[in-house]
């Protein structure tokens, strides 16, 4: 029995010191003995690779060509590879063994899109990590950890909640001090973010003194990798990733692998027949302050930027918005070409939809978006024609307050507009009007025409002889006057509209355009056809209708 225990006693020495001796290789070199037959893959390999390929800055700013997918994976021998590692301009060791070369031929072989992809996005983002990196005097081949953890998608969520180019989780963004909230996530801040994920892992290799034990910490966390170093024995100085990978956690168990074999394959992808990936536009980039609340479509709109670069260069606004303050300007990235562009249109780019975009900072109990009084409607001729609505002839706009149970709908009835063409002309985005509400409804009839019809549904009896004399003229005017010979559709118009628009009827208007169904399109153009002469006894019987119908 003695003996029994004297032996296991020997054994378990021999273990620890087996252990303790590993990172230096005295006995047995794990780093490049060591294999896995069940390896898991981090979740930047599950990256929907057809969005990658086809987004925003990879389609307008790289040009590559398909090798990747016609040219076949060349075979490499283990000498090669070993060599080519050896070979690497590198700070950080990176030892090759069976599981390094399972992650080499899976981008090689199975990700060879993916790699592609991620070589035309490395052109915009290795720079922004580079400049990070070097301000904390950290190994610059860490600028390739991003790939890992998101495939270089600064909107990439995790299935762990963890967000951004970095993959922070929200605890340790908010301890770095990062924000995050419904309009901003700084996690998702290519430069910031950046800035935060070197600070970290300098501490990180701070703590651990070993580079792939702070790789796997960055990955699974500190306190879980302090506790698999414990469960490895020994001391912690006498450890590696290496030593320890039978304790990780299975994910963490790829990553350092991960990281050596994206190393491999960004500095060798064309000895693997992988396509080149080429910067079709510059790439410079400049930053300015903005210290008022400013929406994308704004900044669109005036300087003719499509919104989907705003967001790949801005991406840590989550809802378009940019929320600055006086106190607290927000940064926003542009082409460099554009800073001058925004300085000289800083007003107008507020200015613009200024009304649909504000956000009310006082509402009165009871202020809800219906009407609770009177309608008060009055004419108000246009010393300048609306550019936000085109209307064939004359045109006249009037100011209509919204009164108790009034909607869109019933308001452009009135007028014989669209809803449409009221939220366009007013910068609505919603069918909702509240009390007191003033619209602009603009509409080609003549002034005194309309005049006549806010008389009407007014019930206003004050109407003077002028006035009247002034509607007659104008329904002379209107029953000799030639119809528009083609009209352009807007959105939300209906043959019964445009039908009624021009006095003719649904079936003469499908008619001249070879119609054979109702449907018709925003932008197209249908042929108006001549409708008979009328006389002034058709308008004033509309005018009664329109009066009947209102007093009803």
């Amino acid at each position: 029995m003695k003996k029994v225990i004297l032996a296991l006693l020997i054994l378990s020495t021999i273990s620890v010191g087996l252990k303790a001796q590993n990172k230096n290789g005295n006995v047995l070199d794990l780093k490049h003995s060591i294999t896995d037959s069940a390896i898991v893959y981090p979740e930047s390999f599950e990256t929907d690779i057809q969005k990658l390929k086809e987004s925003w800055f990879i389609k307008n700013y790289t040009a590559t060509d398909d090798r990747y997918a016609t040219e076949p994976d060349v075979e490499v021998s283990e000498e090669i590879i070993v060599e080519r590692l050896g070979a690497l301009p590198n700070v950080i060791e990176m030892p090759y063994n069976q599981i390094v070369r399972s992650y080499i031929e899976k981008y090689t072989k199975g990700e060879r899109a993916q790699v592609s992809a991620l070589l035309g996005l490395g052109l915009y983002y290795n720079p922004i990590f580079e400049q990070a990196l070097e301000e904390q005097g950290l190994p610059l081949e860490l600028r390739y950890l991003p790939m890992i953890e998101s495939s270089l998608d600064p909107n990439a969520v995790s299935k762990h909640g963890a967000a951004g180019l970095w993959q922070f989780m929200l605890g340790t963004a908010k301890g770095l001090g990062m924000e995050v909230n419904s309009l901003i996530d700084e996690r998702r801040d290519p430069y910031l973010s950046s800035e935060m994920a070197a600070s970290y892992l300098k501490g990180l290799y701070e703590s651990y003194g070993d580079w792939s034990l702070a790789i796997a910490a960055y990955n699974c966390g500190p306190g879980t990798l302090n506790k698999v170093i414990r469960r490895a024995g020994g001391e912690p100085k006498d450890h590696d990733f290496w030593s320890v990978y039978n304790y990780l956690p299975e994910e963490t168990r790829g990553y350092v692998p991960a990281f050596i074999a994206v190393n491999y394959v960004m500095t060798y992808y064309p000895e693997h027949n992988i396509s080149p990936v080429l910067p079709t536009s510059p790439l410079v980039m400049d930053t300015i302050h903005v210290s008022d609340r400013i929406h994308f479509d704004q900044i669109s709109q005036v300087l003719d930027i499509p919104v989907e670069e705003l967001r790949i260069l801005n991406p840590q606004y989550r809802a378009d918005i940019i929320p600055g303050t006086t106190d607290s300007p927000r940064n926003l990235i542009l082409p460099s070409q554009q800073i001058h562009a925004y300085l000289m249109s800083e007003e107008d780019i507020k200015n613009y939809d200024a009304d649909k975009y504000a956000v009310r900072g006082k509402v009165e109990p009871g202020d809800a978006l219906v009407a609770v009084e009177e309608t008060e409607i009055w004419a108000e001729p246009l010393s300048k024609p609306s550019d936000k609505v085109e209307l064939d002839g004359e045109k006249t706009t009037i100011i209509h307050k919204v009164k108790a149970g009034e909607t869109l709908a019933s308001i452009a009835k009135i007028y014989e507009v669209t809803p449409e063409d009221i939220k366009k002309n007013n910068n609505l985005r919603r069918n909702a009007v509240r009390v007191g509400q003033q619209l602009r409804i603009t509409t080609g009839a003549p002034q005194a025409v309309m005049e006549s019809t806010v008389a009407a549904v007014t019930g206003n009896n004050k109407a003077t002889q002028s006035d009247t004399d002034a509607k007659k003229t104008s329904t002379k005017k209107t029953s000799t006057t030639s119809t528009p010979t083609s009209h352009t559709i807007k959105k939300g118009e209906t043959l019964s509209v445009i039908a009624k628009k021009y006095g003719v009827t649904i079936s003469a208007l499908k008619s001249a355009n070879g119609m054979t169904n109702d449907n018709i399109r925003a932008g197209q153009k249908l042929k108006i056809p001549a409708k008979k002469t009328g006389t002034s006894k058709s308008t004033t019987s509309k005018s009664k209708t329109g009066s009947k119908k209102k007093r009803n």
